[in-house]
């Protein structure tokens, strides 16, 4: 886009989208957003970058567009977006998704984009929430789901007896706090035949140790063939595993087809997945039996929504990709609680104390297997940003 047809869009009072003119939603003079304040840290393995929008009302909307090793480039399309933000009503999250994603430019989609305009959509949804005093999932019709079950995500991060024996005793233990699932990726080295292998002796261990009311969900993190990947689903079948996720890579939906057809094990996929239009291939493919939408990367509240409910016209069920921050985790809730195909949640366990420190224990933590939907205004919870950048200061890549 030109500087001419930019400013003419920053000043234009209507946004022509399929060839139709739609006026601004009114600003009442009550409340226009003035500046856009961001936060980057680095935890763990990962990068994650916070998003403030501030109004002149004194209502800050909270949202997030984390992105592994990628942060730099996000944040320069949030910054690409202020302008066009500024002096903007922030109600109607509805509307400016489509004024950000099909009116801005042509250019519109890719990771980086996509989670740029994530992050705007679910302060949006924060603000709406907080100037009406409600809660997001109010906004969205909701709750069906009041509580969530979710998995303990990344399981084996800090283990460090990676033996079945290991494992057993770190099932057992998981299983005694009150985790009825959990996720890890499957061994990276060695021949595919010892790769299998390990991967028969670890959940052997694990449904021997946590018995078979304890699901077991393995990532695949696309390192394998179709082919290999239906000669590991067999392998572990008669373990009863829940799930296995993104055997293959994603950009091939016939493969995933061909994969889903002949598998004993679920196939999960879809964290890669940039919007309902990329999820519909999958689905049209009968892909998966499981989808994986993204809050943070699929287009914020306002699309993961739409995903989900596309989804379940399929007979697809939701288990949304989530090893993020304490803004992506919640909003990600707000959105499964009005979505009826939702199964489990993916849940960062080792950051769950952190999360709750920063947000004044307002960040969910798991009881039962399972986390409960904030009930505050808007998102439901405030990140102290200061402290948490303090503790986890950003360390760039390279």
């Amino acid at each position: 886009m030109n500087r001419v047809s930019r400013r003419a869009l920053l000043a234009s009072p209507v946004l022509v989208a399929g060839g139709r003119a739609s006026a601004w939603p009114k600003a009442d003079g009550r409340i226009k957003i003035t500046r856009f304040v961001l936060h980057k840290a680095t935890l763990r393995w990962r990068d994650l970058l916070f998003l403030e929008v501030h109004t002149d009302a004194g209502i800050v909307g909270l949202g997030e567009g984390t992105c592994h090793d990628r942060v730099d480039v996000v944040e320069a399309a949030i910054r690409w977006l202020e302008p066009y933000m500024q002096g903007q009503d922030p109600s109607g999250p509805e509307f400016h998704w489509n004024r950000n994603y099909y009116g801005l430019t042509r250019w519109r989609t890719g990771p980086m984009l996509m989670t740029a305009l994530s992050a705007v959509d679910i302060a949006l949804w924060d603000i709406e929430g907080k100037r009406l005093g409600v809660p997001v999932w109010r906004l969205l019709g909701g709750p069906i789901h009041r509580r969530f079950r979710v998995y303990f995500s990344h399981w084996t991060n800090e283990m460090k007896d990676r033996t079945p024996a290991g494992f057993a005793a770190r099932a057992a233990d998981t299983k005694a706090k009150g985790w009825t699932a959990a996720k890890w990726s499957v061994p990276r080295d060695g021949a595919e035949t010892e790769r299998i292998g390990q991967t028969v002796a670890q959940v052997e261990a694990v449904r021997k140790a946590a018995g078979r009311g304890f699901d077991i969900c393995l990532e695949l993190y696309e390192s394998f063939s179709p082919r290999a990947a239906l000669r590991l689903a067999r392998a572990v079948a008669p373990y009863d595993v829940f799930f296995i996720e993104e055997p293959i890579q994603r950009e091939n939906p016939s493969a995933f087809r061909e994969l889903a057809s002949q598998s004993p094990v679920p196939i999960a996929t879809g964290e890669g997945l940039l919007s309902r239009f990329e999820f519909k291939q999958l689905l049209d493919a009968n892909g998966a039996s499981i989808i994986q939408p993204d809050v943070v990367k699929c287009g914020g509240i306002t699309e993961i929504t739409k995903i989900a409910n596309l989804a379940e016209a399929y007979g697809v069920e939701v288990a949304p990709h989530q090893p993020y921050g304490p803004i992506a985790h919640v909003a990600s809730l707000h959105a499964m609680s009005v979505c009826r195909n939702f199964i489990i949640h993916e849940w960062e366990a080792d950051d769950e104390a952190l999360y709750a420190e920063l947000t004044a224990g307002k960040f969910p933590r798991q009881q039962g297997g399972e986390v409960a939907l904030p009930e505050g205004p808007g998102l439901g919870i405030e990140v102290d940003f200061k402290e948490f950048v303090r503790r986890y200061p950003y360390r760039p890549r390279g």
